[in-house]
């Protein structure tokens, strides 16, 4: 018997003493982030920002081509791709869900996965990589986002385009304005929650994992992510009712977005459109018991086929 529902992600609570920030927008613990951060992913620099869509935006905006992405994929990163000007081909890539993937030449949209040495292990030392701290990510906070690159020049470059268009100096009324920007700096609150976050990361992983081999071997997966477990089931919407009924809250990660009408794409990308009508998420997060974990391994095996 649960007396609250069985929750898809645990999302930590904080209580800040704002007057400890010294700055809600620019302060020390800010830049103490970015540096913390950095050294996680095994990156020499990182710029702070107010999400990772405004952080893909800046990365694509102006180039003027085609960008190539999976079709099953959350809808910030269309909409990005749109709004800076490019057009979409898509690709019926079903399984970096989860995880990392190039976003384009050298641009890396890693939302759904924070490591140890990640930047070092998978990029180019000229590349960028883009993290997310939406609630329900790995490194949650009130929103916010990251890019880490070995390269000094462009991580400025991102660092001018968030503060409106400014260079930063150490008196923050003097900056001096070099080019338009944007208004996309992320502020102290965001760098405080996502930094208490980064802390546990190490300890929270090692449960995830944990909770992630006793998935696989009971549902017989070989699961690799430990921000998102996903399966196949007969019809996911109907797997959803039943396994609210239960009292155990999943999610759809993600639906194929080649076939939205604000694209008009015309391509037939069958493994995506099967994806979507069977792929699931449980829940997977560091706060379950093992009387949990039961509970949903044991609807998920009677619910699965129906």
């Amino acid at each position: 018997d649960f007396l609250q529902m069985i929750k898809l992600f645990n999302i930590n609570n904080y209580q800040i003493d704002t007057a400890k920030l010294g700055n809600l927008l620019h302060g020390e613990v800010v830049e103490e982030f970015e540096q913390a951060f950095a050294e996680y992913v095994g990156a020499k620099y990182a710029c702070f920002a107010n999400s990772a869509s405004s952080l893909i935006y800046l990365s694509l905006k102006g180039l003027n081509c085609t960008i190539k992405i999976p079709s099953i994929i959350p809808l910030v990163v269309p909409n990005a791709i749109i709004n800076s000007g490019n057009s979409i081909e898509f690709y019926d890539d079903i399984d970096w869900v989860g995880g990392a993937y190039e976003l384009h030449d050298g641009i890396w949209d890693s939302a759904q996965q924070v490591s140890r040495s990640q930047y070092e292990q998978m990029a180019q030392p000229d590349d960028v990589m883009i993290f997310s701290f939406y609630p329900t990510k790995p490194v949650g906070s009130c929103d916010g986002g990251m890019v880490v690159s070995n390269s000094k020049d462009k991580i400025d470059r991102y660092r001018t385009m968030v503060l409106n268009g400014t260079r930063m100096n150490e008196d923050n009324w003097n900056r001096e304005h070099v080019e338009m920007g944007y208004k996309m700096h992320g502020n102290s609150l965001q760098a405080y929650i996502a930094n208490e976050n980064l802390n546990k990361l190490d300890s929270k992983n090692s449960t995830l994992q944990e909770i992630r081999l006793t998935y696989n071997d009971a549902l017989g997966y070989s699961n690799t992510s430990n921000h998102l477990y996903r399966i196949r089931v007969k019809d996911n919407r109907s797997f959803l009712q039943n396994m609210s009924t239960e009292g155990i809250q999943c999610g759809i990660h993600y639906a194929a977005f080649h076939k939205s009408p604000l694209v008009n794409s015309q391509q037939r990308l069958e493994k995506s459109e099967k994806e979507e009508r069977q792929t699931i998420s449980i829940p997977l997060h560091e706060k379950l018991s093992s009387k949990e974990i039961k509970h949903i391994i044991n609807n998920v095996k009677r619910n699965k086929n129906e």
